[in-house]
């Protein structure tokens, strides 16, 4: 196998009680699992992948044969969405950024609260399963969605923050109340991590 399940950088139930040991068990054992195993069984035999980083081969969906593209645009992306995913959220985080991070969010958006309820907006109203990002686009901070396992990497952006809304992210607990949800997540947002990824990829911007 050449791509592996990353292991999860805390318990299953330290997200509690925003988000259930339950949700997270099934999400990452069974879902990301079966990303992570259809990605690599679509790109088993094809050398050009030996040494390729899971990102960069999203960044160039184009030079994946067109037989594997949808294969690997949807599994590579539900691998790397995910493990993106599992890192921007923590226990006993939450709250605001600080630093380069909040005065580039201050910048793009007016205020944190304005930012924060642009990318709740986002995620709440995306149609069907999907993801909500803050990216990096042309050097400035941006919030988009991409449906079902889209990349952000596909279109050339760089992602920093994202918030599944697939309805096997939050259907246990939250059942059809996907804002309730939303609005949880911001109780474990890991903006350390957040701000770790802006500066390595945007802050030279701000």
């Amino acid at each position: 196998m050449k791509f592996e399940l990353p292991k999860l950088p805390y318990e299953y139930n330290a997200l509690e009680p925003h988000i259930d040991a339950k949700t997270m068990e099934v999400h990452h054992s069974k879902h990301h699992n079966g990303y992570t195993d259809k990605f690599n069984a679509a790109i088993e035999g094809k050398s050009q992948f030996d040494n390729a980083q899971a990102e960069d081969i999203l960044r160039h969906l184009d030079n994946v044969p067109e037989e594997i593209r949808t294969a690997v645009r949807n599994n590579g992306g539900g691998y790397v969405n995910h493990k993106m995913f599992w890192t921007v959220m923590a226990p006993g985080k939450g709250g605001e950024p600080s630093g380069e991070l909040k005065t580039a969010i201050e910048k793009s958006f007016g205020s944190f609260q304005e930012f924060k309820e642009k990318f709740s907006n986002a995620a709440k109203t995306q149609f069907g399963s999907g993801w909500a990002w803050l990216v990096i686009n042309n050097g400035q901070l941006e919030i988009m969605t991409t449906s079902n396992q889209d990349s952000p990497l596909s279109q050339n952006k760089t992602p920093i923050l994202c918030i599944d809304v697939w309805e096997h992210a939050y259907y246990l607990k939250y059942q059809n109340k996907r804002p309730d949800y939303v609005d949880a997540f911001w109780n474990v947002v890991n903006w350390e991590e957040v701000g770790r990824r802006f500066k390595e990829t945007g802050s030279q911007n701000y």
